[in-house]
């Protein structure tokens, strides 16, 4: 995909972290998601609703823009502004209490969201596998250690982070913590080639919370942070 084609979107207004565009886009260009009109996607996690516009453009398929942060009604008005209104339906729910039938979706795509809510084993199992179509996939993109730092999230990432850091893991922690079922195929597991750029975006935007991300950047944020990807995928 062609992250250009989306930058009058990604803005002040609709950014709540590092360029989660940027994020999804790699994403898609390693594991691209052969959809149609007739496919459901649930975007877990969505925030203003960027990925969503960016998922129902580049995928075709409808899409179920789902955060507990940002109301439904904000996003709609959003959703509509954009002229997506009849493909991407806003929801509120929390992703331990979510309303959707069982094997509804194609795929499930989550950006920089999944580490608030599914960092427990057996989540994937009883929360999502449920939600995701026999042979559908799931595309996930967050913030965690590298490797190398494995387990010291506390120590490494509290100044920064204070109570949420041990939000964050490394990839292969992930990877134990997606599990194993008889329904997964697959799970990929690894550091993201986008970190450097999706940061440089957000730190040059004028809010107070990419200014507080700043003074940690050099000293915290850039040695000891990745992003994780994850793709998962359904037998």
């Amino acid at each position: 995909m062609d992250i250009n084609g989306y930058k009058r979107y990604i803005s002040e207004e609709t950014m709540m972290g590092p360029n989660s565009v940027r994020i999804l886009a790699e994403l898609f260009e390693r594991y691209p998601l052969q959809l149609t009109a007739d496919d459901q996607i649930l975007d877990l996690g969505c925030g203003t609703g960027l990925t969503s516009l960016v998922i129902a453009k580049e995928t075709g398929a409808k899409v179920y823009a789902n955060d507990l942060w940002v109301s439904a009604e904000e996003n709609g008005k959003r959703f509509a502004r954009w002229g997506i209104g009849g493909q991407v339906m806003p929801v509120c729910e929390d992703a331990n209490h979510l309303h959707f039938e069982q094997k509804q979706f194609s795929a499930l795509v989550s950006i920089d969201s999944y580490h608030y809510f599914a960092g427990r084993e057996g989540f994937f199992q009883e929360k999502i596998l449920p939600l995701i179509k026999d042979g559908g996939a799931v595309l996930i993109g967050i913030p965690g250690l590298k490797e190398e730092y494995a387990n010291r999230a506390e120590e490494l990432l509290s100044d920064w982070l204070g109570d949420e850091a041990y939000m964050f893991k490394c990839p292969a922690h992930w990877k134990v913590l997606i599990g194993r079922h008889e329904r997964i195929e697959s799970v990929k597991t690894w550091e993201m080639d986008c970190f450097g750029k999706a940061w440089e975006e957000w730190l040059a935007v004028n809010n107070q919370f990419a200014r507080g991300d700043r003074q940690y950047f050099e000293t915290i944020i850039r040695p000891y942070t990745c992003f994780v990807g994850i793709c998962v995928k359904l037998r």
